[in-house]
């Protein structure tokens, strides 16, 4: 059977991109069904869940709750439900436990951590933007294939500062350590975008959609 993944329209973020990325691993893999949608039973429906975003943590985090039902259906699809999960950028943010922009915000609190802007040393300019190397956590399954040392592309000035060491599965040197994705149970996140990163960041969404956490 064809599985299905729900993109998380909330009026943020690269949807197209992101959206066509999927489409493309999903025809060259032989299946799934991409859907964007702000329709909160096809998120329930969904046998996966992407949540991208971009922008301000505050902004985002209100255009989310501002979909009638949404918080609800993802709560259920992905934390009673179990369904594998992937959150980009602000996406990746919004599961950390609150942002610390223009005020303390709530996220989503899967992830024990807040959002705060990243001071750089060495004079480095924010928002932090281009191709940064990570460092894999070995064994990852999202990490199939993208060794340490493989590049990603990154455009933010704010990061997931994690409370549990244990959940970041990848970092990248930015004036001092960046956490760069996060995996827990069957959540991931990428502070980079993979649908801009080119064959790697393509491998790493053909990696989520093989995933069985």
């Amino acid at each position: 059977m064809t599985q299905s993944v729900a993109v998380v329209d909330y009026g943020s973020g690269n949807l197209r991109s992101c959206a066509k990325a999927l489409e493309r691993v999903a025809l060259e893999r032989g299946g799934a069904t991409i859907v964007v949608t702000a329709d909160p039973e096809e998120v329930r429906k969904a046998d996966r869940v992407v949540l991208p975003g971009v922008g301000a943590f505050a902004d985002c985090m209100r255009g989310l709750l501002a979909v009638d039902g949404m918080r609800e259906a993802l709560e259920d699809a992905v934390r009673k439900q179990a369904k594998p999960f992937l959150g980009i950028c602000v996406g990746m943010q919004l599961m950390a436990e609150r942002g610390v922009e223009f005020g303390t915000h709530q996220g989503l609190g899967w992830l024990r951590g807040e959002v705060r802007a990243i001071e750089p040393r060495d004079g480095l300019k924010v928002p932090h933007m281009g191709w940064n190397d990570l460092d894999v956590r070995a064994g990852d399954p999202l990490f199939k294939g993208l060794p340490t040392g493989t590049p990603m592309y990154f455009v933010h000035s704010y990061a997931l500062m994690p409370g549990e060491a244990a959940d970041v599965s990848a970092t990248a040197e930015y004036g001092g350590k960046v956490t760069a994705a996060v995996r827990h149970a069957n959540m991931a996140g990428t502070q980079f975008h993979p649908e801009k990163s080119q064959a790697a960041g393509l491998r790493l969404i053909a990696n989520f959609l093989d995933w069985t956490p």
